[in-house]
């Protein structure tokens, strides 16, 4: 195993996929469980869940762990498909892990010879009916009881203004407003969704709207909350143990979405580990705070003239560039400890530069002009209206995983991976956290013959009903444990 260097951390992803079925197919419900069966049953990727992790919102048989030590899995909430990679160390390993999530659901829909019937997508939105999911993010973070109030505002003007390069795009925009107690017949229809829920909003279309940098940036009501359920938030907090070490524990980062460009994904997830770095060691300066956050996410997301004015808690209005470039400069004393912060660095001066002379011109690189551009380009030659449904079904095509299917595909952003990356991913591990071991365990139990007893998760793994294998340490591989 490589030794760990400074400030390198921990990092995954989580993401919730959208389904549409054909009417004559049956539920989506009925074609999630039937691509998760396939996967753990009929092509053995992984081992599913003899047991529950949760009563009610992952009951036994939900899902389980792959040989690439990821967890495909269903959430009753909503009932969708979602993918947590495995832990991660290398942003390279990040995305080739995170993109195998997507090929392993397209092969399992072509082997059920679904795939004129059933598309599944990463995007974030229902257009018309004003759902959200989500695309989390997962760092193991240095956290005391106190993060939250005192460190967690001085990341809030960071995440508030990356979507500058991170956000997706969106067509039109939701407005919420109160709705009160959820209907009884809304509870009895839909009674998971609705588990510690005594508020639920109102979603309108906001006509107003043609196009924004983020699709979430309208539903995010809280900076901070623990149910997210109708109460979604910037960041929720999570202290299981099993995603603790050392004083280290898991920061959970909910607003964000799936870039379909791997470019803009490692930018993304490379920026914020360097921000984190920066909270941590107490480097960021008290002025970069936040006057109104939640404001703030909205007015960068939808405005037109791509200005991005932001109001600091000290009465000045800075721009979300200038907020990204004094964390860049901070950051700048990174230089030289590691391949993946020199990258970093180096894009992210470089986006910058670009978003200000002109932003319109990141289409080679980034989610958000990329989908501009295609969403203009066919308004323009149809002569549509801004809002016209022809624009939402390309915005969702967009995010279409099968490469065949997408209209990301065809002419994607530059690369980040090779393709036999993500090849290579659909089975294999990080060669250098706790997956790798887990995933030796995986394999070997997939080899006998007869049934075994088991219980994976991620920080250990029972066999038999004996022996338990302790993975606290996610920095280590555990290998010797699966001889």
């Amino acid at each position: 195993m490589p030794p760990r260097t400074p400030g390198e951390r921990i990092f995954g992803i989580e993401t919730e996929f959208g389904t549409l079925v054909a009417d004559d197919e049956g539920s989506p419900e009925e074609v999630v469980e039937a691509i998760k069966d396939h996967v753990f049953y009929e092509q053995r990727l992984g081992c599913i869940d003899l047991h529950a992790r949760d009563e009610v919102f992952e009951p036994a048989e939900s899902g389980g762990f792959l040989l690439n030590g990821a967890r495909l899995y269903i959430d009753a909430v909503g009932s969708h498909l979602e993918y947590a990679t495995a832990e991660c160390r290398k942003l390279k390993d990040l995305l080739a892990n995170d993109r195998a999530g997507h090929r392993v659901i397209v092969r399992a829909i072509r082997e059920l010879g679904l795939q004129d019937r059933v598309d599944v997508y990463n995007n974030s939105i229902d257009h018309y009916h004003g759902h959200t999911w989500g695309c989390h993010e997962n760092y193991l973070v240095e956290m005391s009881e106190d993060f939250f109030s005192n460190k967690a505002p001085w990341l809030y003007a960071f995440l508030v203004t990356r979507q500058i390069f991170a956000g997706v795009g969106r067509v039109g925009g939701h407005i919420l407003a109160a709705g009160g107690r959820p209907e009884l017949h809304e509870v009895s229809q839909n009674p998971i969704d609705y588990i510690w829920v005594s508020q639920i909003y109102n979603v309108y279309e906001d006509e107003g709207i043609e196009f924004q940098l983020s699709q979430r940036a309208d539903h995010i009501i809280k900076t901070i909350a623990s149910r997210v359920r109708f109460n979604r938030a910037i960041i929720n907090p999570k202290w299981e143990h099993f995603y603790s070490h050392e004083g280290m524990h898991r920061l959970h980062v909910l607003f964000g979405e799936s870039n379909q460009s791997e470019y803009a994904f490692a930018l993304k997830v490379g920026s914020t580990c360097l921000a984190l770095r920066l909270v941590e060691e107490g480097l960021v300066p008290e002025r970069l705070v936040l006057a109104e956050p939640l404001i703030a996410l909205r007015e960068v997301s939808r405005d037109p003239e791509f200005k991005w004015p932001v109001a600091l808690a000290d009465g000045t209005v800075t721009t979300a560039i200038e907020v990204q470039r004094e964390y860049l400069r901070l950051a700048e004393s990174y230089a030289g400890q590691g391949q993946d912060v020199d990258w970093v660095l180096t894009e992210w001066r470089t986006v910058l530069d670009r978003l200000e002379e002109d932003p319109l011109s990141l289409e080679d690189c980034l989610d958000w002009p990329r989908k501009r551009r295609l969403v203009f380009d066919y308004r323009r030659e149809h002569g549509l209206e801004a809002n016209h449904p022809a624009l939402h079904t390309l915005d969702l095509e967009y995010h279409n995983i099968d490469p065949d299917k997408s209209l990301y595909y065809p002419d994607p952003c530059r690369r980040f991976l090779e393709e036999i990356d993500i090849l290579d991913a659909m089975t294999d591990p990080p060669t250098d956290t706790r997956a790798l071991g887990r995933s030796r365990l995986v394999a070997k139990l997939l080899s006998h013959r007869s049934p075994q007893i088991y219980a994976f998760d991620w920080s250990g793994v029972a066999l038999g009903r004996g022996r338990y294998i302790e993975m606290s340490d996610p920095f280590e591989t555990y290998e010797e444990c699966a001889t």
